[in-house]
């Protein structure tokens, strides 16, 4: 293979997974933002949509699994002690 066509399929593959990347991010940003408002329950949809995200990534090859695990296990915690602080 030419060393233009690699750089050809480089950039492709890099404009898609930026996409993804960013869509990642975004949702959990929006999943922070959204437990620091303090509503439990938007903050529950918004933390399963960034939790979705992430697997999404994961399985496009675009984040490790490990990364996406971790990324899972703190909203996870973040969103456990907001419940508990909610809760009377």
């Amino acid at each position: 293979m030419s060393a233009k066509k690699a750089a050809r399929q480089q950039l492709k593959r890099s404009q898609r997974n930026r996409g993804v990347r960013s869509a990642t991010r975004n949702g959990v940003a929006s999943a922070l933002r959204s437990m620091g408002g303090g509503e439990v329950s938007q903050a529950e949809t918004s933390v399963a949509r960034a939790i979705s995200l992430l697997d999404q990534a994961v399985r496009k090859g675009v984040v490790p699994k490990n990364t996406a695990s971790r990324g899972k296990a703190r909203l996870s915690a973040r969103l456990n002690i907001l419940k508990a602080s909610s809760s009377p």
